[in-house]
């Protein structure tokens, strides 16, 4: 295996990279702490996610909390590592490609996790791609396979894809103060998905009201529009108008990927309703950079071309500039 070189120029380091294919990243590394029942509480309202199954006296894990129980602290990230993960990872530094990116992870889940399993995990370098240039730069998609195990059964795996990549230079465009307005775009948005489950929100759009599904046996509102209660399992629902108002629970501000009909830098925002559900919106109103966790905001209803209007979220400059001081 040849050595890692801090003095390599950048260029196609993959007859490098590709003896790394099947050498373990991680080797029976056990998990920091045991699955437990605080932490699927705190995940569990951090996603408002009220499935009964995952409180009481016998909970299960959420099967997406299955990569949580893995993540190393600060501290304890290399020592839980093989190797070759830092002779890769060191190469690619040395050639150029020093930044990363997380791209996209597949998970399958064998058996539910309960409080007091203690997982081990093993992790394999499974492929190295060839050199790809992204608009986020050039650089290889390094994918590793985890194994999770408890007592020595499997118990699910997590496959994880990141860029390691050569940044591309970019020229520096100064934030705007410039509240931010829509406006016709020369490619049309995107058409939703629309079904006999949520025709009825879409006819609500249509109308300007943004319905929000209520079950018709335990009364629990729900949004995005679903064809069966999450917490009593019934069929029958109603509708409930929202009020309008609502507050910015997170946002993310999207630079990459660019897609047709869409301009990044923007923020997309989930806005907690004042009726309690939440739902993934544009903020309008303000520039991407002002955004805020907190920020109040109002419904309203843009037109996006000749036949589409979407609901979104306008939040005001004078408050941006409140959450700010």
């Amino acid at each position: 295996m040849p050595s890692p070189s801090p003095g390599l120029p950048p260029g196609d380091v993959h007859h490098l990279l590709k003896p790394f294919e099947g050498r373990p990243a991680a080797v029976s590394a056990p998990a920091a702490d045991p699955v437990n029942a605080p932490m699927i509480r705190h995940w569990c309202e951090a996603l408002g996610d009220t499935n009964p199954a995952y409180a009481g006296d016998d909970p299960i894990a959420p099967p997406t909390m299955l990569q949580a129980w893995t993540l190393p602290g600060l501290s304890t990230a290399r020592a839980r590592r093989a190797p070759a993960h830092d002779e890769l990872f060191a190469l690619l530094d040395g050639a150029g490609y020093t930044a990363v990116v997380a791209t996209d992870c597949e998970q399958e889940y064998v058996r539910p996790l309960r409080p007091g399993d203690e997982i081990t995990f093993d992790s394999v370098i499974e492929t190295v791609s060839p050199r790809k240039t992204t608009r986020l730069g050039t650089g290889y998609f390094i994918t590793t396979m985890m194994r999770l195990r408890v007592a020595g059964e499997l118990v699910g795996t997590h496959r994880f894809r990141i860029l390691k990549y050569a940044p591309a230079a970019t020229p520096a465009t100064p934030a705007s103060s410039a509240p931010v307005h829509p406006r016709p775009h020369p490619r049309p948005r995107p058409r939703p998905v629309i079904n006999r489950d949520n025709a009825p929100f879409w006819e609500g759009v249509a109308a300007h009201k943004l319905l929000i599904q209520r079950c018709a046996a335990c009364g629990t509102l729900r949004f995005p529009w679903l064809p069966g209660c999450g917490r009593c399992g019934s069929p029958e629902w109603g509708t409930v108008e929202a009020a309008g108002s609502g507050t910015v629970h997170s946002y993310v501000v999207v630079h990459h990927p660019p897609f047709p009909a869409f301009d990044p830098p923007y923020a997309v925002a989930l806005v907690e309703l004042a009726e309690g559900v939440r739902m993934i919106s544009s903020i309008t109103g303000v520039p991407h950079d002002r955004v805020r966790i907190g920020m109040p905001v109002e419904l309203e209803f843009i037109r996006v071309d000749a036949e589409w209007e979407l609901p979104v979220f306008r939040a005001h400059a004078d408050r941006a500039a409140g959450a700010d001081a």
